[in-house]
Formats: C-alpha cells, sequence, structure tokens
C-alpha cells in the first residue's frame, strides 16, 4: 500500500517543466518576492511532512532565496605574491542551504528552525523553504513528538549546526574510517596528532 504522500510526490515531481506551467509560473512569483519570505503552506507537502512539519499552530514555513556560487572574487591586476591574492581557497565552511536556515532564524528570532528541504532554483539563486517552530507555544509544549525542542540547550540550533543541513556540513554524515577528526568537531579536533 502506497501513501497518499506517495502519490502527491510523484505529481510533483513529474509535472512538466516547460513554458507556461506551474513550475515556471512559481519561478516569476519568486524572484519578484523578498529573500525571506513567510508561505501559508508548504510547496512540497510531502516533502514538509517528512522532515517533521504538522499544520499546526506553533508551526510556519518561510521560504529563503540564497545566491548560488562560491565565494569567488576578482583576480587583482597587478602584483600580488600568490598567497596574497585572496581569489582562491576562500570558502564559508558551510554549505547554502545552513546559511539560508541562519538568515530564516534571525527573521524570527523567537523561533526554531526545524529542517529545510529545497523548492525551486534558477541561473542565479537557490530557493528553501524552512520548517520553523515556535518552543514558547502552548500547543508544541503540549505535543510530546515536537516539545523535545522546548528544552534549553536546544536554543538556536540552526547556528551551532544541529539541523541537517549543518551536520552534513560538518562532515558527520560519515562514520568510520577516514572520519576520525570530525567528531566532536574539526575545530576541537585541530592539532590533534597527524
Amino acid at each position: 500500500m502506497r501513501s497518499g504522500y506517495s502519490y502527491v510526490k510523484d505529481t510533483f515531481e513529474k509535472q512538466e517543466k516547460g513554458y507556461q506551467t506551474p513550475h515556471w509560473y512559481r519561478g516569476i512569483e519568486y524572484r519578484n518576492g523578498h529573500s525571506i519570505e513567510r508561505v501559508e503552506t508548504p510547496t512540497k507537502i510531502h516533502r514538509a511532512r517528512t522532515l517533521g512539519y504538522k499544520a499546526k499552530q506553533g508551526y510556519i514555513i518561510v521560504r529563503a532565496r540564497i545566491r548560488k556560487g562560491g565565494m569567488h572574487k576578482v583576480r587583482p591586476k597587478r602584483g600580488r605574491k600568490p598567497r596574497a591574492m585572496g581569489v582562491s581557497k576562500y570558502t564559508t565552511g558551510k554549505n547554502l542551504q545552513w546559511i539560508a536556515e541562519e538568515r530564516a532564524q534571525r527573521k524570527y528570532p523567537n523561533m526554531q528552525v526545524l529542517n529545510s528541504y529545497k523548492v525551486y532554483a534558477d541561473g542565479r539563486h537557490w530557493y528553501y523553504e524552512v520548517i520553523l517552530v515556535d518552543p514558547n507555544h502552548p500547543v508544541i509544549k503540549s505535543d510530546p513528538k515536537i516539545n523535545w525542542i522546548c528544552e534549553p540547550q536546544h536554543s538556536k540550533r540552526v547556528t551551532r549546526g544541529l539541523t541537517s543541513a549543518g551536520k552534513r556540513a560538518r562532515g558527520l554524515n560519515k562514520k568510520g574510517w577516514g572520519s576520525e577528526k570530525t567528531r566532536p568537531s574539526i575545530g576541537a579536533n585541530k592539532g590533534r596528532g597527524k
């Protein structure tokens, strides 16, 4: 037996992505909107439900737009030592999804980021929908499946890299051989052995 959400997923993924389709109009709407914008309902309901979203009080969905690409800079035209160019090997140390979650958190400081998922991409931007939960809402406090987020050790969890995107950027999805220095963190392991 397949669930209803599996059929929703098929419909969403197989829809035509051509001229004047729902996907096409969605991109126009996203480009005209703000970089951080609250939406009433999730665009991908099947994905949001998988990541813990419930259509109840205390949950909100925020769409975040973030530019594509790395931190590339224009190369200086005149003399520099190669190491002083300041062009290559400069990275944020984070993935763009994590940065989008952090921006949504700053816009809604009383909420906690639960998770996020990609909804759209064009030539210039990624668009993510971020699931935010209000840890002070009585409905959230009384729900045994989500009230763990009300505890103080989960405050500002996105800025500490505790969401799925943050853990992926920190290398915590890899276990075993070759990942000895990723735990508890890369910074904590700096200079420890060879």
